[in-house]
Order: C-alpha cells, then sequence, then structure tokens
C-alpha cells in the first residue's frame, strides 16, 4: 500500500515538473529579450550579422540561451519518459490495491511506513485504514492435549467467535483425547463459516521429545517448534495462540498485521512484559539467552512459507542443541529456544504493539500496555496460578474471562452473510428434517426436538480408565440435571466401579458444575467417573438423548442403565461383574434386571443386606418402586417372588414395563422422540423385547430411589393436556414404527397397550 502511495507521488511530481519547467524557461527568455528596458528581437533578419543592433555581447547571451533550450527539451523528453511508463505501470498497482486490503495498525517495526501513509491525508486512498476482506480465512493453530487444556480451548474459541467476522479455520494440534474431546464439540456445535482440521501430538513427540523441559505444559510445549513441517505445505501464514488467552477483539485485526512485514522478518511477537529474560529475579537466575526482556510466543504471527525457505527447522534445532550443552534444560519450553534464535538473528522479528499480548503473570509489567479498556486486545493467562494471578486489575480481567466462560456458546452459530461456506452435509440434513416438519402440528415442538443437535462437551473432567483383565467390567450409566447434583457423591460411595454421566447443563450451569467438582474430596478423587456436558438448547429436557451419550461414551464391555435417582446397593458393582461370568453375558441376548425399591425418607439407613431391606420392606421404611402411582412399570419383576429367590429367575415382558437393566455395550440406543417425562424407559425396554432379549432377575441386587422434588417435566406432564395428548401421538407412532421394523411379533405391543 506504502509503495503505491511513493509510486502516486513520483507521478505527480512528474506531471508538474513537465507543466512548469517549459513555463519557467519560456519567462526566462522572454525577459533575457530585453536590452535597456526594450525588446530584444530573436527574428532571423535582425539577427543577421550586418544588423546595426548586433554586437558581440547580444551574439554570446543568444548562444547560452540556445543551449540553455537544448538542455531543458532534453530534460522534458526524459521525464516524458518516465511519465509515460509510470502511466503504464499504474493499473498493475490499483489491480493489486483492490486485490488484498491491509488494516493500518500501528506496530514498533514499521512506524516510519504509517507515517508515511498518512501525511497524504484523509481525502487520500494512502491516508484510509481498510480491513481484511470480507471473506478472506484467517487461520489459528492452537497446541492442545488433555482434558483441561481441551476445557480452556474453549473459552478461547468463544472470545474469538464472539467477534470475528471473518471465516474461521483452525488448526489444532491435539492428542487422542484432546481431538476426541474436540472434534466432538466443534460437529455439535455447528458455527458456520468454521473449518477444523487436527493434526496428531502423538507423533509429532519424537521431534522434540529430546529436549529436556520443566515447563508445566510438558512435551506438547514445545510443539509450536516444529508446525513449518507440521502444517499444510501450502499454508503461507498463521496465528500460534495458547490456550489460556482472550480476545478483546476481533482477531482479523492481528491478521491484518502480516502485511506490516518487511525484508526478512517472519515472527511476529509481544515483548515479554517481565523481568524473566533479564535474569534479576533471584540470586543465581540464569535464563536462557535473549534479546532484552525477549519475547513472549503465546501469540505468534508466523509467516510459514519464508521460514520453511529460511531452513527455520535446521535453524532452531541448532540453536537448542548449542543452548543446552549449557542451560541442560528449558524453563519456559518453546519460548526459551524462540528467544535463542533472535537473539542471534534479530532481523527474524517483527515487534507487535503489547495490547497483543497482555500478560498477566507474577511480576508482570503489562500495566504499561494499556490506559483504558478499549486498549485492550488479547489477554494472556500465563501463569500457573491462571485467575488467582497478582495484578492490580485483576478483577477486572477475571470478570472479562468469565464472560466468555459462561456465554451461552449457542449464540455463536450466526451465519456470515455474504460469505460462501463449505457444505456440511450434517447441516444440510438437519435443514431437510425440519422442512419437513409441519410447524402448524400442536405437536410440531416435540417432533423437533428428536432432531435437534445439542452441543457436547465429553469428558469434562479428568477420566481414568484401567481396563479388567477378565473383561467383565460394567459401567453405571445415568443422567442429570443441575438440580440433582448433590446425588454424585452419595452414588461414587454406593458404586466403585467405572460411571458414565452425561449432564444437561448451561453454559454458566456447566461452571457452576466444575467449581462444586474440584470442591468436592469424593468427586476427585474418582478419576473413572465421565461427565459429558450436554448444553440446553429447546424447551424440553432430551432425557434419552442424554442416555444415549452417555452409553455411547463408556469403556467396559457392559453397562448398568440407571437414574441418578437411585442408589445402588453397597457391592453392586461387584455382584454385577460375577453375575456377567455366571449367566454368559458375553455370548447371551440377556437384560439382567436389578429390583428397583423406593424410600419417603429424606434421611435413610442404607440397607446394607437383602434380609434388612426385606425388614425394611415390611416395617414400612421401603415400598417397591412406584407400588401407589405406577404399579405396571415394575409389577413384572415379581417381587414376591424375589423375596425368597436365591438364583436368577425369567420374566416375561409385559406393557409399561421399564425396569433397571444391565446390558451388552451393544444394545440399542433410546428412541429420542421420547423428551421430557413418559416413555422413555418403557419404549427402550419394548425394543429390548422386539429384539429377543431375556429378562433376568438377580435375586441378591437391589436398588433404592431416594425422594426429591417433583421435576419441570413431570409437571408440565400433570398440568398441560395437550402434553398428554402428544406423548400419546408419540407412542403410537412409536408402535406403529416397531410394527414395521419387527413386523409380526411386534403386532403384540399394539394388543397389549389397548388391553392395558
Amino acid at each position: 500500500m506504502l509503495g503505491i502511495c511513493r509510486g502516486r507521488r513520483k507521478f505527480l511530481a512528474a506531471s508538474l515538473t513537465i507543466l512548469f519547467v517549459p513555463a519557467i524557461t519560456w519567462i526566462y527568455l522572454f525577459a533575457g529579450s530585453f536590452e535597456d528596458g526594450k525588446p530584444v528581437s530573436l527574428s532571423p533578419l535582425e539577427s543577421q550579422p550586418h544588423s546595426p543592433r548586433y554586437t558581440a555581447s547580444s551574439q554570446r547571451e543568444r548562444e547560452s540561451l540556445e543551449v540553455r533550450m537544448r538542455e531543458v527539451e532534453e530534460e522534458n523528453r526524459v521525464l516524458r519518459k518516465q511519465l509515460s511508463l509510470a502511466q503504464s505501470r499504474s493499473p498493475s498497482h490499483h489491480r493489486s490495491n483492490h486485490s488484498k486490503t491491509y488494516s493500518m495498525e500501528e506496530g514498533t517495526g514499521d512506524s516510519e511506513s504509517l507515517r508515511a501513509g498518512i501525511v497524504a491525508g484523509n481525502s487520500s486512498e494512502c491516508g484510509q485504514q481498510p480491513a481484511v476482506e470480507k471473506c478472506e480465512t484467517i487461520h489459528v493453530a492452537i497446541v492442545c492435549a488433555g482434558y483441561n487444556a481441551s476445557r480452556d480451548v474453549v473459552t478461547l474459541v468463544k472470545s474469538v467467535l464472539f467477534h470475528r467476522r471473518n471465516p474461521l479455520h483452525f488448526h489444532l494440534i491435539a492428542d487422542a483425547i484432546a481431538k476426541q474431546i474436540l472434534a466432538t464439540l466443534f460437529q455439535t456445535w455447528m458455527v458456520p463459516a468454521v473449518r477444523i482440521d487436527f493434526y496428531d501430538a502423538d507423533e509429532l513427540k519424537s521431534e522434540v521429545s529430546w529436549i529436556p523441559n520443566k515447563h508445566y505444559s510438558g512435551i506438547y510445549g514445545l510443539m509450536k517448534l516444529v508446525l513449518t513441517k507440521t502444517l499444510p505445505s501450502n499454508l503461507e501464514r498463521v496465528i500460534v495462540l495458547d490456550t489460556d488467552i482472550t480476545f478483546a477483539t476481533d482477531i482479523a485485526e492481528l491478521w491484518a498485521v502480516f502485511h506490516k512485514f518487511k525484508g526478512q522478518q517472519v515472527l511476529g511477537l509481544v515483548e515479554n512484559q517481565s523481568d524473566w529474560y533479564l535474569g534479576n529475579l533471584w540470586k543465581n537466575h540464569r535464563p536462557w539467552p535473549a534479546l532484552g526482556r525477549g519475547y513472549n510466543t503465546g501469540v505468534i504471527l508466523l509467516l510459514l512459507d519464508k521460514l520453511r525457505k529460511m531452513k527455520w527447522e535446521q535453524m532452531w534445532r541448532l540453536t537448542a542443541e548449542r543452548e543446552l550443552m549449557s542451560m541442560l534444560s528449558t524453563s519456559l519450553a518453546d519460548q526459551d529456544i524462540f528467544n535463542a534464535v533472535i537473539k542471534q538473528n534479530p532481523f527474524l522479528v517483527y515487534q507487535l504493539p503489547c495490547f497483543w499480548n497482555v500478560q498477566l503473570s507474577d511480576h508482570t509489567r503489562s500495566e504499561q500496555c494499556y490506559r483504558d479498556v478499549s486498549d485492550l486486545k488479547v489477554i494472556h493467562w500465563n501463569s500457573p496460578k491462571k485467575l488467582r494471578v497478582k495484578n492490580k486489575h485483576v478483577e477486572f480481567f477475571r470478570n472479562l474471562y468469565l464472560t466468555f466462560l459462561e456465554y451461552d456458546g449457542n449464540l455463536l452459530r450466526r451465519e456470515l452473510f455474504g460469505c460462501p461456506s463449505e457444505a456440511d452435509v450434517n447441516s444440510e440434513n438437519l435443514q431437510k428434517q425440519l422442512s419437513e416438519l409441519d410447524e402448524d402440528d400442536l405437536c410440531y415442538e416435540f417432533r423437533r426436538e428428536r432432531f435437534t443437535v445439542h452441543r457436547t462437551h465429553l469428558y469434562f473432567l479428568h477420566y481414568e480408565y484401567e481396563p479388567a483383565s477378565d473383561n467383565t467390567d460394567v459401567t453405571l450409566v445415568a443422567q442429570l440435571s443441575m438440580d440433582r447434583l448433590q446425588m454424585l457423591e452419595a452414588i461414587c460411595k454406593h458404586w466403585e466401579g467405572p460411571i458414565s454421566l452425561a449432564l444437561y447443563l448451561s453454559d454458566a450451569e456447566a461452571q457452576q458444575f466444575l467449581r462444586y467438582a474440584q470442591g468436592s474430596e469424593v468427586l476427585m478423587s474418582r478419576h473413572n467417573v465421565g461427565y459429558h456436558i450436554v448444553y440446553k438448547e429447546g424447551q424440553f429436557y432430551p432425557v434419552n438423548l442424554l442416555r444415549n451419550v452417555a452409553m455411547k461414551h463408556i469403556s467396559t464391555p457392559y453397562m448398568f442403565l440407571s437414574d441418578i435417582d437411585f442408589l445402588p446397593m453397597y457391592g453392586l458393582y461387584e455382584y454385577l461383574r460375577k453375575s456377567v461370568i455366571q449367566l454368559d453375558l458375553a455370548n447371551t441376548k440377556k437384560a439382567l434386571i436389578v429390583p428397583a425399591f423406593e424410600t419417603l425418607r429424606y434421611r435413610l439407613s442404607f440397607p446394607k443386606s437383602k434380609a434388612e431391606l426385606l425388614s425394611m420392606l415390611d416395617m414400612g421404611t421401603l415400598f417397591t418402586f412406584r407400588y401407589h402411582v405406577w404399579t405396571k412399570g415394575h409389577a413384572p419383576t415379581n417381587f414376591a417372588k424375589w423375596r425368597t429367590a436365591t438364583t436368577p429367575y425369567r420374566v416375561e415382558w409385559e406393557a409399561d414395563f421399564e425396569p433397571y437393566v444391565v446390558v451388552r455395550k451393544d444394545c440399542p440406543e433410546y428412541d429420542r422422540r421420547f423428551v421430557g417425562f413418559g416413555w422413555n424407559k418403557v419404549a427402550h425396554i419394548m425394543e429390548l423385547d422386539a429384539q429377543e432379549y431375556e429378562f433376568t432377575v438377580l435375586p441378591n441386587a437391589y436398588m433404592i430411589h431416594m425422594p426429591h422434588a417433583p421435576s419441570f417435566d413431570i409437571t408440565k406432564f400433570r398440568s398441560n393436556k395437550q402434553y398428554r395428548i402428544c406423548l400419546k401421538t408419540l407412542k403410537e407412532e412409536f408402535q406403529q414404527d416397531m410394527s414395521r421394523h419387527y413386523g409380526f411379533a411386534a403386532l403384540k405391543y399394539l394388543t397389549a397397550e389397548n388391553n392395558s
């Protein structure tokens, strides 16, 4: 842009010269034609040697003037040639001006060019400050590994999406854990004009594992060094971000800074805002070499194409090998090596203004970067203490961070109008399914819920699971909302095996759950519990979707399909593992029934054996589950027989049967058409029966339902007639679907329903 401005100034100067030089010359000649106040004639006749006015002095003046005129004409000829060349080049300049438009942002690496561009004034094109092209894709690379980083990066992505006006392409260097979590999250988030590519971080370990690193980021904190090798060879530039970054402005402003790089500048970095590299933080502190305060690598602009031509890979490796001979290890991961390379090659760096990386570490000098909120562009929580870091304005920064942390991610699903986006098969199928629904149907909202895509964050907390050597392990599966959170600790005390939970929460509630879990010794001591957040959307509780999410992400061959309101008997986990072997569940289609009971007392002395439970049953402290409101739901369990049974016994399916069962992980999913209250488990048990599962009651197993306030959905069912009408309609449609799918054998479900 500035080159174009200089070209136009030359063009203007040349034009002025051609206009004014001849005029001045003729004025000069005209003035020189006067002698003693009289005009001197230059006519051929009067210039003859025999003219009485002719003198030797006037002849010399005339000759000198003629020489001067020839010189001026020669200068004019040269200027005309330059002018014609400038005119022939100007269209190409004009075209390049419109092919890319850049934002002129002040940076310490290009202040002279900026001032030159502003000189032309507001009316000149050179003085304007256009932005990045409307539909230009911005590329962002992030290294992300593990459960915690996968959770942290979501806040960064939210802050970028909130401000962005351009298509985004995220390049995620992720381990297997982060890839599973983030692939599901972005697939269910369905944000328009956002593309995600994953690169296997585990394959890159060998590239940097030879570098000892003391930083808490571990081996993954070194992987930004190999991005030139990892990212696609046709990718020319990329913004590289740490996961603990929060944007307070449009990322396009940072992308525009690339066009301010000059010469061999290939790295855009902000100066480190602490005294770390000055080596004066404590006695005998010996940091890696750096230019002055060094540079922070939480935000990096990489010109990948030029770095590859410079043989960046060889450059950083040689530097690291040399420095490690004396330093032995890195203290700040990739940042130490970047700074050591820059120390030897300072021409590589374009220094970004410090507001592009306001660093909130201890001993930071970041306060010098901003005078007002409007000055902030990027906040970097680059201390192990994160939100607990010491800073004069930390409360303000924390509130800004929490705004995005708890922001409803569904609101970021906004279109970028005018920008063509890649065809998304899932999105197109969803739109097609929704378009086939009748919006005038009184049950439209029920039907629509079946197709709603809920944003899902798997493994919200750290998860570890060691597979059982005998291949008999069982996972307890359940779903819950915020109002059942208090049941988690009790369930963990009753069930020592793996648990898979789907939690239906808003973004803000997810953070409340995180704080609750992190403050619970019981929950923090359990690493075999998978917490999967399904974010709220719509007016119904998607109970069967939640069950399916929890079922899909178990790590064991068997699962116990329970509800969050039930406490399993002590020792049930081990009992079920033995039953799996005894009843050959691996090779047979069986559903093992765990008999369900309930208490109306909020404080219960939990029975430690079947004999104790029977005693409490006789005393009226316990009841068979829902015997007084929904007897049909569990009557086929045959509690009378169970009282004296010592061996497993088989029972037959009956209408409205909804027991809690242990099945193989390959059992059918729950039907998503049933939401809120009513028929959600009944339909699933019916399908198990249609697939010829054998229902077997376990004689020494039990679970007890704990009392709680009625859910909002059951209240709607009881008070809303249309709710009940729609549920009845969905039941009939489900039975018809069963008949079509399973044929003649499924007719009994229609008959049983009519007789019930």
